[in-house]
């Protein structure tokens, strides 16, 4: 008998334990339920019709007619021509510069705190300042003149591609260098010193030790810095506007076509991107389970 009772108290006190936690948790699953899962059946409900107003089932034609779509081509190509040359950058410059403030160098302080001021300045502040240094009769153009060069009207050119490049590494870098310090602090001491009495110079510890400990963060940071640069569209819009030849970036694609309200391009588009980037990031974490597998 005083087994029964035992167990119904557990039991008891077991259901009551799950209902406390289902209601510490329903106000976080309604917002996850309300804002990210809905809207994504809502995405794809929309990709699969031929408008909101008819409501025909299409099932793949948007798909078909986004891909076809030379404006979606342009804006694909700029935008995956553009994560190409800034995620990479972004990640090895980052990591030198963790590196470099890592060894004992005066006014560390002071360094880490100055390539963090570019997270407090906004966008509308920074775009300003862009627009002033490259504008065709900005300082950059100035310098160059004065050097004997040619003015350039970089923001109307296949050139404005290396601004928005550089304005995104000047915003990002930053904080991809206070996250690869914190992996470098994480890396065991008595390992480098036992590496260091063995024989081995700087840079074999760094690309045969360092780096291998480092994979989760380097796979951490270039996922951010990948999504970062499909979120470019803010200061590219305010320095070219809607429609830029060489920056037509998927956002523009996706903000006018929002304009149009054609919502099922847009929505395919958006499924496209998603696809796209789910496979890249898959990609991104079965090299760094084959770069890292031997770390324990």
């Amino acid at each position: 008998m005083i087994k029964k009772k035992n167990s119904h108290k557990y039991r008891r006190s077991g259901k009551s334990e799950l209902i406390t936690e289902i209601g510490f948790l329903a106000p976080s699953l309604s917002g996850v339920l309300l804002f990210f899962v809905l809207p994504f059946f809502v995405v794809v409900y929309y990709s699969l019709i031929d408008n909101p107003i008819n409501r025909n089932f299409v099932l793949f034609d948007n798909f078909k007619e986004v891909l076809t779509n030379d404006a979606f081509r342009m804006a694909s190509r700029n935008t995956l021509l553009f994560s190409v040359s800034a995620v990479p950058l972004a990640v090895v410059i980052s990591l030198a510069f963790a590196v470099i403030l890592e060894s004992k160098i005066s006014f560390r302080s002071q360094l880490r705190a100055s390539f963090l001021c570019p997270l407090m300045v906004p966008t509308a502040s920074v775009v300003l300042v862009w627009q002033v240094m490259f504008h065709k009769q900005g300082t950059v153009n100035q310098l160059l003149e004065m050097m004997g060069g040619q003015p350039t009207d970089w923001l109307k050119t296949p050139s404005g591609m290396i601004v928005v490049v550089i304005m995104f590494l000047w915003k990002n870098i930053g904080y991809n260098m206070i996250l690869f310090l914190a992996g470098l602090s994480n890396i065991p001491g008595d390992l480098m010193e036992v590496a260091e009495l063995e024989g081995a110079g700087p840079v074999y510890r760094f690309f045969h030790l360092k780096l291998r400990y480092l994979s989760p963060t380097i796979l951490f940071v270039t996922i951010l810095s990948l999504i970062n640069s499909f979120k470019i569209f803010r200061e590219v819009y305010l320095l070219t506007g809607d429609y830029p030849d060489s920056l037509y970036m998927l956002q523009h694609f996706m903000n006018n076509t929002f304009s149009l309200l054609e919502y099922q391009k847009l929505s395919s588009s958006a499924i496209v991107m998603g696809l796209v980037m789910s496979v890249i990031i898959a990609l991104l974490f079965v090299v760094e389970y084959w770069f890292g597998k031997d770390v324990e």
